[in-house]
């Protein structure tokens, strides 16, 4: 079926973004071949697509030639798959996927996009941070302009502990708050809404006093996150109550996350557990068995640190475009 005029005019305006997108596919590539990483390949139709409360999958059904059928979910990340290669190899390995969250859309966020994920055995948090900056650095203009303001990004990136943040920006003690979320209220001076959780106030204090000053003078590491939020991060052996996970903003865009990876299957069995019970309290459909060749990867997986970026946002940035389908061929 021929495309639309209306589609092939967009195509058109939008040439000079897409062309530039492509040529950062290429300095993406050159980056991490430069330092000696793997390119990898893994399924997108999967088992398990990961074990994140809040993101909603797409589900399809595989059918073998014998009849049988399996379910089947487009993955919300490469990221299980991608720890087995590592404990597999020892290779730091890297893959721009894409990937799949149902329900998702705003002017920084489609239902279907490109992810950028790399694992570096040996990197702790600290030099992940390194060589994110220098990949940002490589990919972005010295100067990005975003919301209004020209923000530098050939300076220091601002590194601030969600600690930190929250003494600043809200007037808590954070780590001291957690699991209690009307003495998280009373420091943050607000009203703890009818059935909201510590968990539901730490992400709305996030997104309202502290997300909207972040990354605009230049970007900022947002690191060692409560440990509730660990998901598969380590905890920090300096203080268990948080985790060894960062996220990068830049002009308000959440960039990356990242983790110094856990590499502990016993734990990390029961954060997934919790994160099952939860997610199927919330949404019943949303349930599948828990990868069992992941967790049996674990104990073979290196200290290693990963990171996810949302690579069409990093277009968004390096062009300025308004809206992230402005830097998508389709969609």
């Amino acid at each position: 079926m021929p495309l639309k005029v209306s589609d092939q005019q967009r195509i058109k305006e939008r040439l000079p973004l897409l062309k530039r997108r492509m040529s950062m596919v290429s300095e993406t590539r050159r980056f991490f071949e430069d330092r000696m990483y793997l390119e990898v390949e893994t399924p997108y139709a999967v088992p398990v697509p990961g074990e994140e409360v809040h993101l909603h999958c797409f589900r399809t059904i595989l059918e073998r030639p014998d009849g049988g059928v399996e379910a089947r979910f487009l993955h919300t990340s490469p990221e299980f798959a991608m720890k087995r290669i590592v404990a597999a190899t020892d290779e730091s390995i890297f893959q721009l996927a894409r990937v799949w969250r149902n329900g998702e859309a705003s002017n920084t966020h489609h239902p279907e996009f490109t992810m950028l994920e790399w694992y570096r055995p040996g990197a702790d948090l600290a030099s992940l941070m390194d060589e994110t900056e220098a990949y940002v650095r490589a990919l972005l203009p010295d100067t990005v302009w975003r919301d209004g303001r020209h923000i530098p990004v050939h300076v220091p990136f601002e590194r601030l502990t969600m600690q930190e943040a929250f003494q600043r920006y809200v007037g808590a003690d954070l780590l001291a708050t957690a699991g209690d979320a009307m003495l998280l209220a009373e420091q943050a001076r607000v009203v703890l809404r009818d059935g909201e959780t510590w968990e539901d106030l730490f992400f709305r204090l996030l997104l309202d006093k502290i997300e909207p000053f972040i990354g605009r003078d230049k970007p900022t590491f947002l690191t060692h996150w409560p440990v509730e939020q660990a998901a598969l991060a380590k905890r920090d052996p300096i203080d268990p109550r948080a985790a060894l996970r960062f996220e990068l903003y830049i002009g308000g865009i959440e960039l990356a996350n990242a983790f110094e990876e856990l590499t502990d299957p016993v734990e990390q069995r029961a954060r997934f557990e919790a994160d099952r019970r939860r997610r199927i309290a919330l949404t019943p459909e949303q349930n599948w068995p828990v990868d069992e060749d992941f967790l049996a990867a674990l104990p073979d997986l290196p200290s290693c640190s990963g990171i996810a970026l949302g690579f069409d946002r990093l277009v968004m940035l390096a062009t300025g475009a308004p809206s992230l389908r402005d830097i998508l061929w389709l969609g």
